[in-house]
């Protein structure tokens, strides 16, 4: 698996910098540098996974330097001191900036204009030196003590056939992710499930059944809402929870460190539950609702009848099905905001590129997280059981994440 550090197109770089020029300030510095942080995934068609990974090196390298300066919390990896009169938005945009050089290169004099325009609007003189300072070396002490790792590592799936016998050739995703570094989990499988159902059991016959019916590409029985909320979550990784996320911080009393930390949070639990999730995936190797269904002769249950020429709603994932990534990984943020803010939130809306004209609106979190399920199984992805599994995985990952890291001093 390759790393962030491939090549740009250098005209949709540039054209996507110019268009992020032209807009206006957010007051929220942490949520500007996020937005280029997603802008440039976007450019790179970083997967989920590693869009994630950037998020956490950024929200936590912001993070150890803002709170150098309050001294507030147990950092995370960078113990570091700085006077209280050092600038924290500068501490901020200097760590951000850094980060995103390191794993966009390509980009780095886009970037370099953009930390100019974001120390522009602080007051120059010592403290604004300083916090340059002190969110450069939060940076690049964090990132020496993160790398490696294993994003270095190659993808070398190997399909199951016999020789001479031909099998689809797309490239599967995500076979090396689960063998990456954790933030916060012992390892990649502390959190892994026991298997899935047999292919004969009384769950496995009603999730399968279930799925063949709602998850159908010509279902009647998919309501017209069913199929928005489907095509909505179609969008997956950062760009599904950033929002929400920004939406209910700013509606909250935190100031500028206390937000820093709720980020940092996220991105690592959000990162940490993709591992755990790919290392299950692959650990167990589950056929997905599309080849079971179209092979359900062959599993020896007359209660999951064969469909030959079933589709699903959505093209499916190319990864293995068994748990849910997309429900771990929203469980996993909903753990953290939850945590720290209570389940009831101020309402969020957010739109989704794969369903133009539809937004959803949430005013719980528990309420997202279980819309994101059953989108997934509406959608012909998974089945319900594999929804319930990656909740339950995300909402642990979320909780040890914020029982153990970033405590107050």
């Amino acid at each position: 698996m390759k790393t962030t550090r491939g090549l740009l197109a250098a005209g949709t770089l540039a054209a996507s910098w110019l268009a992020l020029g032209a807009t206006s300030a957010r007051a929220d510095i942490i949520d500007d540098w996020t937005e280029q942080a997603d802008a440039l995934a976007t450019d790179q068609r970083l997967p989920p996974p590693l869009h994630a990974r950037v998020l956490a090196m950024m929200h936590v390298g912001m993070f150890e330097a803002v709170n150098a300066i309050d001294r507030r919390y147990a950092p995370y990896a960078v113990d570091l001191a700085a006077d209280r009169k050092t600038s924290r938005e500068a501490a901020i945009a200097a760590a951000a900036h850094d980060t995103l050089a390191a794993e966009f290169p390509d980009a780095a004099p886009a970037l370099d204009a953009r930390l100019g325009k974001a120390l522009e609007a602080i007051e120059a003189g010592p403290a604004r030196d300083r916090g340059v300072q002190l969110g450069r070396r939060a940076a690049s002490e964090l990132r020496t003590r993160r790398m490696p790792d294993g994003t270095e590592l190659v993808e070398s799936y190997r399909p199951v056939t016999a020789p001479g016998v031909y099998v689809p050739t797309a490239g599967v995703a995500g076979s090396t992710i689960g063998l990456c570094k954790p933030w916060v989990m012992a390892s990649a499988a502390e959190f892994r499930p026991g298997p899935p159902p047999a292919l004969t059991s009384e769950a496995w016959t009603r999730d399968l059944n279930e799925i063949r019916e709602v998850g159908a590409l010509k279902s009647t029985l998919r309501t017209p809402n069913q199929t928005d909320i489907a095509r909505f979550w179609l969008m997956v990784g950062p760009r599904t929870w950033n929002p929400i996320v920004q939406q209910v911080l700013a509606a909250s009393k935190l100031d500028l460190t206390d937000r820093a930390r709720v980020h940092a949070l996220v991105s690592m639990a959000a990162e940490d539950a993709y591992i755990a999730v790919f290392d299950a995936k692959y650990t167990y190797n589950l056929w997905r609702p599309v080849t079971a269904i179209r092979n359900a002769d062959r599993t020896g249950n007359p209660a999951t009848p064969r469909d030959a020429g079933w589709l699903p709603l959505g093209e499916t994932p190319m990864h293995p099905e068994y748990p849910c990534a997309h429900c771990i990984s929203s469980a996993a943020v909903a753990a953290v905001l939850r945590g720290v803010l209570g389940d009831d939130i101020t309402p969020v809306t957010i739109t989704s590129a794969t369903a133009a004209g539809i937004s959803r609106r949430f005013t719980r979190l528990t309420d997202y997280e279980e819309e994101v399920s059953n989108a997934r199984v509406w959608a012909g992805f998974h089945y319900r059981f594999s929804t319930v599994v990656g909740r339950d995985m995300g909402r642990q990952i979320g909780e040890r994440t914020l029982a153990t890291q970033l405590k107050r001093r």
